[in-house]
């Protein structure tokens, strides 16, 4: 093994019924040995912009008061090259027809977490995993991702895909990175416009990815991944 990569999650607009729609979940992935050189330079941005340690960086916080220094954390992101974000994006969810493959709608969502994970599992490396907690009701379903991961990759006994936790995003700077990222596919996808501030940081990440946000990256895409998922009958 090639040391340990920490993987963070969160994701947008997961609801059945939160009349959005789009969902996206999000993972900044980093080195484990580089995790407090990053959170301190995340910590350096917001007292170049006067903001106290405590304040959370997150997508519905941005406007044009703080649009600065949200830009300045999107370039934070595409300039250093420990940091990595994967994205699947499913544009509309009102074409899901759960019931043609027998599964509820929390059953899909944690497809999509599969979908998204496995491809940032190598066999070079150990991974820990943390999602932000949003409730523990689905502790035993978490449960069951890690282990269909593990047994993906042949890793019966747990030793390549260590853990999948749940963590508090306020104590963690790169899941709030994260979910800046996550925010500005979710508003793109949404069809949402009535932010220039949010439209400007959609427009930077655009311009330092190169990619439009609106359809997949090539698969081996290392900085910048996305998967538009899209069902079969569209394919």
């Amino acid at each position: 093994m090639n040391g340990i990569i920490h993987i963070y999650c969160d994701e947008s607009c997961h609801l059945e019924n939160d009349s959005q729609k789009a969902m996206v979940l999000g993972a900044i992935s980093a080195p484990a040995s580089h995790r407090a050189a990053l959170g301190r330079k995340v910590k350096a941005v917001r007292e170049q912009f006067g903001l106290p340690p405590s304040f959370e960086i997150k997508w519905t916080k941005i406007s044009p008061a703080r649009l600065d220094f949200y830009l300045a954390l999107v370039n934070l992101f595409f300039n250093e090259p420990m940091l990595r974000f994967r994205a699947v994006v499913v544009p509309d969810k009102a074409v899901l027809d759960h019931g043609q493959f027998k599964q509820s709608h929390d059953d899909f969502y944690y497809k999509m977490w599969y979908l998204l994970l496995t491809h940032l599992i190598d066999d070079q490396h150990s991974f820990r995993i943390f999602l932000d907690i949003k409730d523990t009701r689905g502790q035993a379903k978490v449960c069951k991702l890690h282990d269909v991961l593990c047994k993906t990759h042949y890793d019966f006994d747990q030793q390549r895909i260590a853990s999948i936790e749940h963590v508090h995003s306020h104590d963690v700077p790169l899941l709030q990175m994260a979910d800046l990222m996550i925010g500005a596919l979710s508003y793109l996808h949404r069809g949402l416009d009535g932010s220039p501030a949010k439209r400007a940081v959609i427009e930077e990440i655009r311009a330092r990815s190169g990619h439009k946000l609106l359809r997949s990256t090539l698969p081996r895409a290392e900085k910048m991944n996305l998967l538009v998922w899209c069902p079969k009958s569209e394919l």
